[in-house]
Parts: C-alpha cells; sequence; structure tokens
C-alpha cells in the first residue's frame, strides 16, 4: 500500500468531495463534518467518477444515476451488498493523505 497526498486539509472543507488518482486507483475523499472518509471513487453500476457527484451529508450521490454510497461504511443506499472499497484517511502537517 503506498501513501497518497490527496492535498491541502485547508482546502477540504466540511461538505467538499476530491478525487485522488494514484496508478489505476481512483478514490473519492469526503469531508462530512470535520471528519474524512475515502471510497472507491468508481460507481460499479455505470462507472461513473463519484467525485464529479454531491455529497448529502455522509451520502455520495453518483452524477449519472444518483445511486447513494454510504463515504463512512461504502454501503449503496438501496442494497447493502453492493460495497465501495474504503481506504484509510490520514491527516499529517496540514496534508490530507490516503492509503492506496
Amino acid at each position: 500500500m503506498a501513501l497518497v497526498k490527496a492535498g491541502a486539509l485547508a482546502a477540504m472543507g466540511p461538505g467538499s468531495m476530491t478525487e485522488v488518482r494514484e496508478g489505476d486507483e481512483r478514490v473519492v475523499v469526503c469531508n462530512v463534518e470535520g471528519a474524512l472518509y475515502a471510497i472507491d471513487n468508481v460507481c460499479p453500476h455505470a462507472g461513473a467518477p463519484l467525485a464529479q457527484g454531491a455529497l448529502h451529508g455522509h451520502m455520495v450521490v453518483c452524477p449519472f444515476h444518483a445511486w447513494e454510497f454510504d463515504c463512512r461504511t461504502g454501503e449503496c443506499d438501496f442494497n447493502p451488498a453492493v460495497v465501495q472499497r474504503r481506504f484509510a484517511v490520514t491527516v499529517r502537517d496540514g496534508d490530507v493523505y490516503v492509503e492506496v
């Protein structure tokens, strides 16, 4: 696993989503009221980039067909068997890192 810099914490305010790319990995970092979570950025339904959708509370809404995923658990709202991969997030010296 590699620790990848997602950006400055100051640039990721509450309610924001940030896309992180590392090789073939695509991750979306979500800031929910100051708590940071990261899940796979590719919607399993149609391959949409989730970071281009919306963040409603802790739910990431897919921009293509409005599938929703809980960024804390990765679970799809209507089918808990569909789960996005989660990634560890750490903050160090004002920067956000994702373990990919």
